[in-house]
């Protein structure tokens, strides 16, 4: 038995219909895809990768980095993936950690991160199957010609690293039995069926993308239009053939901004979801006024994959993220325990979904994993009639366009430029990006040099998207910087 391989993967060695469309109109089937996923296990077990060993993967996506991953977990291995806008520096702490024995990165990109790479062998893999990492026959015939490794529920599938409180990324151990379960209750949940085509623009590099939006459609057996990312042209385009949609809050903002997508373009449609940031009740009041469609907001993490839904069938309520799902309990904690519905408190959760812990952290998960199950999200919220509301992060945890910025990281290196006094890293409300990361710095430097000198050291999406230079940091009577005050003061610097 392996679970996800039974699942996800081997209905597809006898599909001879399409399994993807690509950005360029060429299609995939599910026999073609097996045979990629069967290659490029041959392979990983040819360069000596065995259960438990872990894969670390940063490229660009395509059917052959979602095969990769199939690949992964067939022969027993777990997968790491890397967003693609980690700099060397970053990946050397990922890599360091996680001691993979495979490093796969883009062949544009080899040489500035083969020095970071450690003892793990690199290998390439580019956005159109190019590189010296290459799918191998597989020994034996028909339509499984490579037997799946045995992997027990509990045993590790993937490891996608999230925030810490000190600015360190931890290692969320996701096994088969997480993955699959909450896939099974989502594919239920949405009524998801081989009759669907998902517009698939999301990365596959966490959470939403790789486990929520893939595992889903193949679980299923629909098809995935598979674009390399979000390009309004592009998704305006396929749309029409397309019957469900999964998308960040930047997703819909952009579609919002262009009066072709109207509900003409739109009426064929069955399903609109939304997560990985809070979206703004207005953007989901401005979505159905345009199109006539309510979409489906839900909330989830990296340690616990999908935590609650709005319902497919019943009310939607904009500004919450719904119901728990099935089997998922979900409870707000306040300082001597639960606290009763309309109370603000600290969001926990205990379900199949809930990760095993933090990689070679083991008190930090003492800190977040209770002994009987119950995670502490970090995140406070409110139950109303059964519905759920984020309303703030106890960490103050950045969510800027669906990926995970902790201030600690910026500030540090805010903090090294010369000129700067210090600084306190905010997120603002951003109408397209859901929040933007802020930077409030103390110093003789300008705004412009001091994000200039860290723009190298920072992926793309955790630089400050602007900044200002003030005298001193507001402080309450212990010293603390409140942070609360400079969101009140700046928060309609970018018209959110």
């Amino acid at each position: 038995m392996n679970p996800l391989y039974d699942a996800l993967f081997a209905p597809l060695a006898r599909r001879e219909t399409p399994l993807m469309t690509l950005a360029d109109g060429s299609t995939l089937t599910g026999d073609q895809f097996h045979a990629m996923i069967a290659g490029y296990a041959a392979a990983l077990r040819g360069l000596g990768v065995a259960p438990g060993d872990r894969v670390a993967v940063q490229v660009a996506k395509s059917p052959q980095a979602l095969a990769v991953y199939a690949a992964t977990v067939t022969v027993g291995a777990v997968f790491l993936p890397l967003n693609t806008a980690y700099t060397p520096a970053e990946v050397a702490y990922f890599i360091e950690n996680a001691t993979p024995v495979l490093f796969l990165c883009d062949p544009a990109r080899a040489e500035t991160l083969r020095p970071v790479a450690g003892t793990a062998r690199v290998e390439t893999l580019g956005a159109k199957g190019e590189g010296s990492f290459q799918g191998q026959a597989a020994p034996g015939e028909g339509p499984e010609p490579l037997a799946p490794e045995p992997r027990d529920p509990a045993d590790l599938a993937a490891i996608l690293y999230t925030s810490g409180t000190t600015g360190r990324s931890k290692g969320a151990m996701l096994s088969h039995g997480n993955l699959l379960s909450n896939a099974q209750v989502l594919a239920d949940l949405w009524q998801f069926t081989g009759t669907d085509v998902l517009l698939h623009a999301l990365p596959i590099f966490h959470t939403h993308g790789l486990f929520v939006a893939s595992n889903v459609s193949l679980l299923t057996g629909g098809q995935m239009i598979f674009l390399p990312g979000f390009d309004l042209e592009q998704v305006l385009a396929f749309l029409p053939k397309a019957t469900t949609l999964m998308g960040v809050p930047t997703f819909y903002t952009r579609l919002l901004s262009d009066s072709r997508f109207d509900r003409a373009l739109t009426a064929h449609m069955r399903l609109f979801i939304s997560g990985s940031a809070p979206l703004l009740a207005e953007t989901h009041r401005s979505f159905e006024t345009r199109t006539g469609h309510r979409i489906l907001e839900r909330y989830g993490m990296t340690e616990t994959n999908m935590n609650t839904s709005n319902p497919y069938l019943g009310e939607r309520k904009a500004g919450t993220v719904g119901l728990p799902l099935p089997g998922v309990e979900l409870r707000i904690m306040g300082p001597a325990g639960p606290l009763p519905e309309g109370e603000v408190g600290v969001i926990e959760v205990r379900g199949p979904n809930v990760f095993q812990g933090y990689w070679q952290m083991p008190e930090k998960t003492a800190e977040e994993l209770r002994p009987d199950g119950w995670f502490i999200t970090g995140d406070l919220g409110v139950i109303e009639a059964g519905y759920v509301s984020i309303v703030g992060r106890a960490k103050d945890l950045i969510i800027t366009g669906g990926y995970n910025v902790y201030p600690k990281e910026v500030e540090l290196l805010l903090d090294a430029v010369p000129g700067v006094v210090e600084s306190a890293v905010i997120g603002l409300p951003h109408p397209d990006f859901g929040e933007a990361v802020f930077a409030v710095i103390v110093g003789d430097v300008t705004a412009e040099a001091a994000l200039a000198a860290v723009a190298a050291e920072l992926a793309r999406f955790k630089q400050p998207k602007a900044a200002v230079v003030v005298a001193d940091l507001p402080r309450n009577t212990m010293g603390k910087v409140q942070k609360n005050v400079l969101r009140e003061s700046y928060k309609g610097w970018f018209g959110g």
